[in-house]
């Protein structure tokens, strides 16, 4: 039941975050994001990579894991960067973002997938949500879209990690190939692990409070 109801209450507290506070310090997620980094390249290196490649010596998930990188920079022409802290687009768009909204959809039902068989990954998926829900809602707040159809999108984005979890556990198919569809899964959070690692690193300027906040990430994913 945590696997459907924990990944939709990281997307509600994210949007209330940014309706009760009024968020605008950027300094301040950018912390958040680098944390959020550092502890989902830890709970993929820790966890999801060794379980790959113990029960796959095959070079195809190699391939795979590459598949899932390409594939996420892919979704990002589309996205413009939002699962990694960025929304670059037009805020008086007023008609319904599809692109956007598909590009996520994919990237969170592939997410939700090796949920049910690793609890510490859905940890990291949730730590990872609320920073990308106080971006989406930020944007929403700040657009000409309609409200109504700022809070579909908000819901159904929601609704897309669980899915992920229920289409894994029930169709026979993703089973059959669910080590193949985890590569890819590994390959994404791979990419967008390091991309925040990278842009938080502000031109590659030494920041204490960073390099702190991603030591922490790394040290709550050792013990998770």
């Amino acid at each position: 039941m945590l696997n459907y109801l924990l990944p939709i209450l990281a997307v509600l507290a994210g949007y209330i975050f940014v309706v009760v506070f009024k968020f605008k310090k950027h300094h301040t997620l950018k912390l958040f994001l680098a944390f959020s980094g550092a502890f989902l390249l830890s709970i993929t290196v820790f966890t999801l990579l060794p379980e790959l490649y113990y029960h796959n010596t095959e070079k195809h998930i190699g391939m795979f894991i590459m598949l899932g990188i390409l594939l996420q920079v892919f979704l990002e022409f589309f996205s413009k960067g939002a699962e990694h802290g960025h929304m670059h687009h037009d805020e008086k768009l007023k008609t319904f973002p599809w692109l956007l909204f598909i590009s996520l959809s994919i990237h969170s039902i592939l997410e939700g997938i090796p949920i049910h068989n690793h609890h510490s990954l859905l940890w990291g998926i949730i730590i990872h949500k609320v920073p990308v829900a106080i971006i989406l809602s930020t944007f929403f707040l700040n657009a000409d879209i309609d409200r109504y159809k700022s809070s579909l999108f908000l819901i159904l984005f929601a609704l897309m990690t669980p899915l992920g979890s229920y289409l894994s556990g029930t169709f026979e198919f993703i089973e059959d190939y669910y080590f193949e569809i985890s590569a890819v899964v590994v390959g994404i959070f791979l990419h967008i692990s390091t991309v925040i690692l990278f842009e938080s690193s502000e031109g590659h300027r030494f920041n204490l409070r960073k390099l702190i906040v991603i030591i922490l990430g790394t040290l709550c994913a050792c013990f998770i």
